[in-house]
């Protein structure tokens, strides 16, 4: 195949187009430029997408003796995920800006322009397995579960799929792919893995926030309305939080509350009992299935609300206005704008982005 391998600058994605070389493929290499800050450094394992980056992703290259490039993607990187990303928070909703970057940037523009220019797939260092079954080509979770990465691919359509590429999938753990690269002479082979949001590599979301957002005070109150304390930023806050809330009056019952919702609305935050963040159902219109479409519109699956989060026993269902889920275990601190990904076994059969949360717990229970 004629293969575009994305390079990072991480030792992943730089092992993973080394293989698709000693495949036999014909190999290209290119680094997205998602930044138009071009004199960023990386700090440790904050952040990725720097000049740093950029340059162990050519050293890479240079090594495994393939041609390289460098696209600039920053202005559809700031209108597909940033500026979602804030818009998101504005509305008060948790969004996930790894998902909108895997479908809006890598498998999205990437691969279009990859297509156009006539490679056959995009390779990338993303751990998962992609199964080519009698009725079209499924994703599955990687060998590697500690390394797991189907849920924040779960937004790929069949038609992405068909040209997607991850040749690190079956390998059984990291360290055997820090050992390759070592071997292979890349320089990248004990080069730490990012974290954390990329675009705010400092760490500091609600700083980064409140220039954006801004930052307008505004009441916290309990589930049955009454104010017990203020806040200086609804954006600040997530569902399932505890520290810094700053409340002026105690539960009844002397226990922590925690966030239990976002208003951006009137501007409130809604706290309560830990009890309250169960969650007995979920809803969403915005989904997308990865690969076939499952046969029935009710259907038994497991479902995953984080990336690292352990998938529950659920039931979903598919109506015209979207897709409900109903667990049989309460989910844990749901809030909207998180994305929920379907697996039957080990295959992802779709996503969805939460809209509603039905809590477990009805108000004066």
């Amino acid at each position: 195949m004629r293969v575009l391998a994305a390079m990072s600058g991480g030792v992943d994605s730089a092992v993973a187009a080394a293989r698709a070389v000693d495949a036999g493929h014909d190999v290209v290499g290119v680094h997205l430029a998602l930044s138009r800050a071009g004199g960023t450094l990386r700090a440790g394992s904050r952040g990725c997408c720097t000049i740093e980056d950029a340059m162990d992703a050519r050293r890479a290259a240079d090594r495994l003796g393939i041609p390289f490039y460098v696209w600039d993607f920053s202005e559809r990187f700031r209108d597909d995920v940033i500026e979602d990303f804030v818009s998101e928070y504005r509305a008060g909703r948790t969004p996930n800006p790894c998902m909108r970057c895997n479908e809006k940037i890598k498998f999205a523009a990437l691969l279009e322009r990859a297509v156009e220019l006539g490679f056959d797939a995009v390779c990338t260092g993303h751990y998962a397995l992609l199964v080519d079954s009698g009725e079209g080509r499924e994703l599955h979770r990687a060998s590697d579960a500690a390394k797991d990465q189907s849920y924040v691919l779960g937004v790929l359509t069949a038609e992405q799929l068909a040209h997607t590429y991850f040749p690190l999938g079956p390998t059984p753990s990291k360290a055997i792919v820090r050992a390759e690269a070592a071997e292979r002479g890349l320089t990248v082979a004990q080069k730490p893995d990012s974290h954390d949001i990329c675009f705010i590599p400092d760490g500091d979301t609600r700083g980064w926030l409140a220039e954006r957002v801004g930052a307008e005070t505004g009441e916290i109150v309990d589930r049955d309305g009454a104010v017990v304390g203020r806040h200086e930023g609804a954006h600040a806050f997530t569902v399932g939080q505890r520290r810094g809330l700053q409340l002026g009056v105690p539960a009844p019952d002397g226990k922590p509350r925690f966030v239990l919702e976002v208003r951006p609305v009137d501007n409130r935050v809604v706290v309560g009992p830990k009890e309250a963040l169960a969650t007995a159902e979920i809803s969403g219109q915005r989904f997308s299935w990865a690969g076939r479409a499952p046969g029935a519109r009710s259907f038994e699956c497991e479902v995953q609300i984080r990336a690292h989060a352990d998938p529950v026993r659920a039931r979903a269902d598919v109506t015209d206005a979207g897709v409900v889920v109903v667990p049989e275990v309460p989910f844990d601190g749901v809030a909207p704008g998180q994305t929920a990904v379907i697996y039957d076994g080990t295959r992802v059969l779709g996503q969805f982005t939460i809209d509603r949360t039905v809590s477990a717990v009805p108000v004066g229970v």
